[in-house]
């Protein structure tokens, strides 16, 4: 074997070696900033209705409407059956949500009350106000290509309708008109 091959061989074995380790800082990063996210988010949730948890996510995802159920809250949150029930009974007994006949008389679906529409509202404002503030310290150009970066990196996900109302369970519907998380139904399926 020639010294040329070898040394070629040797600067991919290499580079890839470093690009694997650049990967894995990457992910470290993303991880890091991913977990200061969702703490602030969790003290904000906390400040404005004194729950942590799937309290949040559960107000926000039965404020999308259209005849949630215990067992699709359920799915969308990963809890067991009873641990959902117990939830809903929570925000039902804090006038939250209230129960009403579901679609096939069988079911029930939950609906927000006056009160608990205000508290997602609530909840939206501070979710968007504790990101937008790790936000700051970028310049607008910087955080117009984290837009497009953040965008490009959802719209490449392979996730099904309920891969999506999970990964956008405490999303403002309100500001994401145009989900880039792909799903077999199509954009804004919800």
């Amino acid at each position: 074997m020639c010294v040329a091959h070898i040394s070629v061989k040797l600067f991919f074995v290499r580079s890839a070696h470093i690009v694997r380790l650049m990967e894995n800082g990457i992910a470290n990063l993303l991880g890091a900033l991913s977990l200061a996210v969702m703490d602030r988010i969790e003290q904000g949730a906390r400040e404005v209705i004194g729950r942590g948890g799937e309290t949040p996510a559960a107000l926000v995802v039965i404020g999308y409407g259209q005849g949630m159920t215990n067992d699709k809250l359920r799915r969308i949150l990963g809890l067991s059956h009873s641990g959902t029930v117990r939830l809903v009974d929570r925000l039902v007994s804090d006038r939250l949500v209230e129960r009403r006949p579901g679609q096939d008389g069988r079911e029930v679906a939950l609906h927000l009350t006056a009160k608990g529409a205000a508290t997602r509202n609530d909840l939206m404002t501070s979710r968007i106000s504790a990101v937008a503030s790790l936000l700051d310290v970028l310049s607008p150009a910087e955080t117009k290509r984290l837009e497009t970066l953040l965008h490009e990196l959802l719209a490449r996900q392979d996730t099904s309708e309920m891969d999506r109302f999970t990964i956008c369970r405490m999303c403002d519907d309100s500001v994401c008109t145009n989900c880039p998380l792909p799903t077999d139904k199509g954009k804004r399926a919800r």
